[in-house]
């Protein structure tokens, strides 16, 4: 059957309204447009994210429901804290963003990952303006896991995360909800449900209160010293 999908104006960086998004494929919104930092800015101030295939149009999405966690309920647990203290892990923030992104891709293999050439190109250009921010686990000085997202107001929109040792994405979850909650966060997004975030504690919510939260702390202000890299401890 056919379904009718927008196409963005190459130069205006408006999109429909997310509540026009489509059951089938769920949230598929419309399609076209660039990566620039302002168009991305605009999708995920609307709730709005790019996700496509190589060789495919960009595809630009609103699911719902959904998935976030609630940085001030995450609780990891007594197993997790134990690996931790004697994993010899260390956690860091903001110190290796561009390895961050290409290790999501990577870590999934070209017929599988979303991250193309253009979008890490398109969130290195927005880590370097300051929206782009990732977490980092090292062993041994070696990147072993992290996760990467675009800070809206007080509102982190997740894009990915990889694990190439024991726990490492899950370390790094936790040490940034407990840092990003302490400076002000409210919200991490994580777009899609599976089984992987569920199992981390994600939960989902309908359309309109995200939508209306996201309004509401888009414009919103964290703590200045939030994304100043550091090392995160427990």
């Amino acid at each position: 059957m056919a379904i009718y999908l927008p196409e963005l104006d190459p130069v205006n960086t408006q999109f429909p309204v997310a509540e026009t998004a489509l059951d089938d494929p769920n949230g598929l919104l419309a399609f076209g447009g660039d990566l620039r930092p302002e168009r991305l800015l605009s999708a995920y101030r609307q709730g709005i994210f790019p996700w496509y295939s190589e060789g495919e149009p960009i595809l630009w999405w609103s699911p719902a429901p959904r998935a976030v966690f609630l940085p001030d309920k995450f609780r990891p647990s007594k197993s997790l804290r134990k690996f931790f203290r004697k994993s010899g892990y260390q956690v860091t923030l903001n110190k290796a963003c561009h390895d961050v992104i290409r290790l999501c891709a990577d870590s999934r293999g070209p017929e599988e990952t979303w991250i193309t050439a253009d979008m890490m190109q398109a969130y290195q250009v927005m880590h370097n303006l300051g929206y782009c921010h990732s977490v980092e686990v090292w062993q041994d000085s070696t990147l072993v896991g992290g996760l990467y997202g675009i800070q809206i107001g007080t509102v982190f929109c997740g894009e990915s995360m990889f694990s190439l040792a024991d726990n490492a994405s899950k370390i790094a979850l936790w040490l940034f909800c407990q840092h990003f909650h302490a400076h002000g966060g409210t919200l991490i997004d994580c777009q899609i449900m599976n089984d992987h975030l569920a199992s981390l504690g994600a939960v989902e919510i309908e359309r309109s209160p995200f939508m209306q939260f996201l309004q509401q702390q888009r414009d919103a202000i964290l703590e200045e010293s939030c994304y100043q890299p550091r090392e995160l401890h427990q």
